[in-house]
């Protein structure tokens, strides 16, 4: 994907140069460091086969925002492909100035052109930000839950 402008935010795709930049501004938006995650993520995102989209965004040159995404050709007995947003991040200082919003509308074109009909996300029922930002983005509820099951020895 070519770099595409959204009024001053460039997006263009991430590249294995912009762990470092991922993980420093991930440890500003949630407090800590998860150098290892972002290092299999980005590893898998960038590397393996298959189709992924994943992002960063820059203002003035400035490395304000990311997000890591992949392409399901079926999932959970459906046929149709659906993209999965796995982890937006965004700068804190350049939260409501059209960062976020200029990451999914790249995500989005980038998807249409795919052909993938479908993007979905998980987001905690607890952070009211980040659900009425998604909200704003035309995200709803989906007509499925979202079941989670700790695994422990059986007796």
């Amino acid at each position: 994907m070519e770099s595409l402008e959204f009024d001053q935010t460039t997006v263009r795709s991430l590249m294995p140069a912009d762990l470092d930049a991922v993980i420093r501004l991930d440890a500003r938006i949630t407090g800590r460091r998860r150098e290892e995650y972002f290092r299999i993520k980005l590893d898998q995102n960038l590397a393996e086969t298959g189709i992924k989209v994943s992002l960063a965004a820059e203002h003035e040159g400035c490395f304000c925002g990311f997000l890591l995404a992949r392409v399901y050709y079926g999932e959970f007995g459906l046929l149709e492909p659906a993209a999965v947003l796995d982890t937006l991040g965004v700068d804190p200082d350049f939260q409501r100035r059209g960062t976020g919003e200029a990451l999914i509308r790249a995500l989005r074109m980038h998807l249409a052109g795919l052909g993938v009909g479908r993007l979905q996300t998980e987001v905690s029922w607890d952070d009211p930000g980040l659900l009425g930002f998604f909200h704003s983005q035309g995200f709803r509820p989906a007509q499925r839950f979202c079941l989670d099951l700790e695994v422990k020895p059986l007796p």
